[in-house]
């Protein structure tokens, strides 16, 4: 256990996520009875001194000139003085340095903004936030590009549609998502549908004078409904929503054991125009050993089917740092993958959720955990390079180790405009279905309103009218911030 102490606590959650960046299986406590060591925040009027105790004796101390108050300016130096204090104790970097929030990518998106080149931008990361200098690269590349994907739309005027399907064939030992099993609520889909398209019945009309850009429908697994459930739910989509306007429509097909031939045929033909057909390794054991029931030639021989019934916008997902697995497992996975050719590919860095199985079990599994993650994520960068595909988004969750990221990279014109979109937080995002949480977006006041539904699929089922309740609400309150506006 670790005591944080400190006089002020103006900078209580940057030093909490530095000091889990570094020490992850640490718990940081408040009061200092049983801790073998101490971080000491001394915040004074021109000065801020950290220190570190272990055992009750100092071992060392970083002393930054500032006016703590002012956090515009005092901020970064703080983070950089509490990084460099752990880093030598812990005897290791961090890749991604001082940074410790979940959009590294936004300094060089406001930097872009600003007019500043590619040489500055990197610059300032390296100095400014201590990252290396391939993270302060890939920020740049993901600013640039997102940059270039959002310029054709009209934020305050446009919205996303996500539609969650809250069914899974079976639950990942590091899944935190609300899905259930399928198989438990087989006879009860056409009730949970029900609800669900009366929520979007409300949806369409309370946002008929916005244009509908993209529309994600995802999970748990979307495919593990039957071909005619799934089907029902896109075409209620297409009746009750004005879709002239779509650019994208994605479904999750993430499970090779929910696929077929006729849910491919059924999906090109509505038209979905982008599924991901998520693999996570290619290592038979792995996959077997997270709770996933598929082998990876099912999943080789779903992708050809895919292509066969003329799915041509095919994202692929894979996780590194999966137990078990070291760097030669990844480059196996990554291997596969390219001579699959898929279109796009989404790179995520083990999170070990609260909610997860793999963190209640930590225990049993953390001597499975093999190698360094940031190198596995440097070689998916690199094959990701090779497949012609270049980095568009990025993002970071709580809880993963050695405080990484996950990126999505695509061929260009296939990037998952939703994605972009959804990290940006820009636009509203409004979701339907057990489990999801509505983004009603205020940027000139830096703001987000979350509308959240239940997660449990028996109380959305019969407390569906409260969700629409609540996004009434919501939606009252943003017309009248935007009246209050104008």
């Amino acid at each position: 256990m670790i005591y944080l102490k400190q006089n002020v606590e103006d900078y209580n959650n940057d030093f909490r996520a530095m000091i889990q960046a570094f020490l992850p299986n640490e718990k940081i406590v408040i009061t200092e009875e049983g801790t073998r060591l101490t971080f000491e925040a001394e915040c004074r009027e021109q000065t801020v001194t950290l220190r570190l105790w272990e055992h009750g004796n100092r071992i060392d101390e970083e002393t930054v000139s500032c006016d703590y108050r002012d956090k515009r300016h005092a901020k970064n130096p703080i983070k950089a003085a509490a990084y460099h204090l752990l880093s030598r104790y812990c005897k290791k970097t961090l890749p991604w340095g001082g940074m410790t929030g979940v959009r590294p990518t936004k300094f060089a998106t406001a930097r872009l903004e600003e007019g500043w080149d590619a040489d500055a931008i990197i610059h300032e990361y390296e100095t400014v936030y201590l990252t290396t200098k391939q993270k302060a690269q890939l920020c740049y590349q993901v600013a640039k590009r997102e940059q270039e994907l959002l310029e054709p739309f009209h934020f305050t005027e446009e919205y996303c549609l996500y539609v969650g399907i809250p069914f899974c064939l079976s639950r990942c030992l590091y899944c935190s998502f609300t899905a259930y099993p399928i198989e438990r609520y087989r006879d009860r889909i056409g009730e949970y549908l029900l609800a669900l398209f009366h929520e979007m019945e409300f949806v369409a009309q309370a946002c008929r004078q916005k244009r509908l850009v993209a529309i994600y429908m995802g999970g748990g697994t979307p495919t593990s409904l039957s071909t005619s459930q799934l089907a029902d739910v896109i075409d209620t989509v297409y009746r009750l929503f004005d879709t002239r306007y779509v650019r994208e429509f994605t479904v999750e097909a993430g499970r090779p054991d929910s696929l077929s031939r006729e849910m491919f045929e059924m999906l090109r033909a509505k038209p979905v125009t982008r599924i991901s057909i998520n693999p996570q390794t290619m290592n038979d054991e792995t996959l077997a050993f997270i709770g996933r029931h598929h082998t990876s030639q099912m999943i080789t021989d779903a992708f050809h089917m895919a292509r066969d019934c003329g799915l041509d916008n095919i994202n692929m997902d894979m996780i590194v740092g999966l137990p078990k697995e070291d760097i030669s497992h990844v480059r196996h996975t990554l291997e596969e993958i390219q001579k699959l050719g898929p279109d796009s590919l989404t790179v995520h860095s083990l999170a070990i959720k609260r909610a997860a199985e793999l963190n209640m079990r930590m225990q049993q599994y953390q001597e499975s955990m093999r190698g360094s993650t940031n190198e596995m994520l440097t070689l998916a960068d690199s094959f990701a390079s090779e497949m012609g595909m270049q980095p568009y988004y990025l993002y970071r969750q709580k809880n993963i180790t050695g405080n990484l990221e996950n990126v999505g990279y695509a061929r260009p014109g296939k990037e998952c405009l939703y994605n972009v979109l959804i990290m940006e937080e820009k636009m509203d995002i409004i979701a339907v279905g057990a489990g999801t949480a509505t983004k009603l977006t205020f940027p000139e006041y830096h703001r987000i309103e979350r509308v959240e539904n239940v997660k449990n699929v028996e109380e959305y089922m019969l407390r569906v009218d409260e969700m629409i309740a609540r996004k009434c609400a919501g939606f009252r309150w943003a017309d009248e911030r935007n009246t209050m506006q104008q």
